[in-house]
């Protein structure tokens, strides 16, 4: 059985950067609490895995893209830690997304990581000025403050360019947020440059010298902070 759903009466247009297109609205969506194994999810797993096998069949063979898709436990995606939200249009799966906790050490350029300007995890106190010494790190890269790891962001092939990926951002940082996470992480692959363009714009500090090849860095890392002011260097 579904989670209690939440519903939300928005429209989304088309982007108005890039390529000049038609413009179209997708119908007041709907945002759902889903468990992995609900039936409404398989779209998005089986577009991510055919979208993964189309870009990474290269360098990846079909075990490894299995294995993929299935490293991360049902219960993952869950509560306490956990959620996996799907925005619905007319009752079908446009779009949908999930966090989890992160709890292993992370990818990325440790000198890109930031620090918020203020709060708890400020590297300066705001009053004194003094320098703290909490670590938001430990020394293999394993975060020590809460912090929220995005997985399985996905558009329905047919509802892309309608704002829908960051509309699931918001809900998912939302819903982090709520769940008492201060901080965001996630990594997307180099042959996906859509994806990292979004995080981008959605104000996401890259882990990784934007200037290289992707494909010589890999899983290209980036990083948020659920507070208001933030990106001062670590």
């Amino acid at each position: 059985m579904s989670a209690p759903t939440t519903t939300r009466a928005t429209t989304t247009r088309a982007a108005t950067t890039g390529p000049v297109v038609a413009p179209s609205v997708v119908p007041s969506v709907e945002v759902r609490s889903v468990t992995l194994h609900d039936p409404l999810v398989r779209p998005l797993l089986d577009e991510l895995a055919h979208e993964y096998a189309t870009r990474y069949r290269s360098i990846l063979d079909a075990d490894e893209l299995r294995a993929e898709m299935e490293h991360y436990p049902a219960a993952d995606f869950a509560a306490p830690d956990g959620e996996l939200v799907l925005l619905l249009a007319d009752g079908e799966p446009v779009a949908g997304g999930a966090f989890r906790r992160r709890a292993e050490p992370e990818l990325g350029d440790p000198a890109r990581r930031t620090r918020p300007q203020a709060g708890p995890h400020a590297r300066t106190d705001a009053h004194s000025g003094a320098v703290r010494s909490g670590a938001v790190h430990s020394d293999d890269g394993t975060p020590l403050v809460a912090t929220a790891e995005l997985k399985r962001i996905w558009t329905h092939s047919a509802h892309r360019r309608r704002g829908l990926a960051r509309q699931v951002l918001v809900e998912l940082e939302d819903r982090a947020a709520q769940r008492g996470y201060v901080r965001i992480y996630l990594t997307t692959g180099p042959r996906q440059p859509e994806a990292a363009g979004l995080y981008l714009r959605a104000g996401y500090t890259p882990l990784f010298d934007v200037s290289r090849d992707p494909e010589e860095i890999g899983p290209l890392a980036f990083e948020k902070w659920l507070c208001p002011r933030v990106s001062e260097p670590a």
